[in-house]
């Protein structure tokens, strides 16, 4: 008589399991040994970080900055950081390894219906004031959009306020990749809404099993682009608009980078065009070309004329 086969037993992981993985993973990366940093090599690589991205660590940062550089200079078989150093500022695939260096400084920290009086101060005053001058199509910039919310907040709030035929373009930029490949597929986690309206969630968003997915005619109000902001050369194009969200990004930045990265836009932007930065960042110590007005129950930077801006400041 033939004998039915054994079936074959099948359990799913406990938490035990989970557990003993995890702890596994940890003890595999601790037994790496760490990455050597002659005297003064941490300094110089963040030195370097900073002149490519804007991004500034200080002493006290230094570790947050080798933690975050450790497993790439590993997967480019680096025994130290001075040999990371030297991959980027010479290494003949360094355009490549940057790309890669700025997903792993990548701050995507955002949400729709943030800092919303400076939102309202561009719906309420500023688009207005615009078509009544202009013809025009009005062109915006979310400079460091992350994974889009600002520049869909911008999207639904002109929506919102009839703005649905006007000649508006949104544009959008980061220099993560990995940010605007989620901001193009539209789709958002719970997180990105603890600011809005429940009812504007139901009106401009469909639940998917992902989350949820912004209403298609929202999505292709905005121009999502790739572009550095401390690379002139990426943003020459973007940064001759009248009206530029550059928000919570310059708190990452040295007072130098941040001084070179708005005075580039005030020289490409229109005069009395307007620069909306972090409600918790300010320029007023810095020579920046733009002056601080109140517009609504919003502060706002406005260009000044050529002829006021004067020279000097930092470089």
């Amino acid at each position: 008589m033939a004998l039915a086969p054994a079936k074959r037993l099948t359990r799913q992981p406990n938490n035990g399991d989970k557990l003993a993985f995890f702890s596994m993973m940890l003890e595999s990366l601790e037994e790496q040994p760490k990455l050597s940093a002659p005297e003064g090599t941490i300094a110089l690589l963040r030195d370097l970080v900073h002149e490519h991205t804007g991004t500034f660590f200080d002493a006290s940062r230094f570790d947050t900055l080798t933690d975050k550089l450790t497993p790439l200079a590993r997967e480019r078989g680096c025994a130290s950081f001075l040999d990371y150093y030297y991959l980027l500022k010479f290494g003949s695939e360094s355009s490549a390894e940057w790309q890669r260096v700025m997903e792993a400084l990548s701050v995507q920290e955002t949400y729709f219906w943030r800092e919303m009086d400076q939102v309202r101060a561009l719906v309420d005053v500023l688009v207005p004031a615009w078509f009544s001058r202009n013809r025009g199509p009005l062109r915006i910039w979310s400079a460091a959009c992350a994974t889009g919310e600002e520049p869909f907040t911008l999207a639904i709030a002109l929506e919102e306020a009839g703005y649905q035929r006007a000649p508006i373009e949104i544009l959008a930029s980061d220099a993560s990749v990995t940010a605007l490949e989620k901001a193009r597929r539209g789709i958002f986690r719970e997180r990105s809404f603890r600011c809005l309206p429940d009812d504007l969630r139901a009106k401009y968003f469909q639940p998917v099993p992902q989350g949820w997915c912004i209403a298609p005619e929202m999505l292709v109000r905005v121009r999502f682009q790739r572009a550095n902001l401390v690379a002139p050369g990426e943003i020459d194009a973007l940064a001759r608009v009248p009206v530029i969200f550059c928000r919570n990004v310059f708190i990452y930045f040295s007072p130098a980078a941040i001084t070179r990265t708005v005075r580039h836009f005030a020289e490409r932007m229109p005069e009395d065009g307007h620069l909306f930065v972090g409600v918790s960042e300010s320029l007023l110590r810095l020579n920046t070309g733009f002056d601080l007005q109140e517009i609504g129950n919003a502060f706002v930077y406005v260009n000044k004329p050529r002829a006021q801006v004067t020279s000097g400041g930092h470089p």
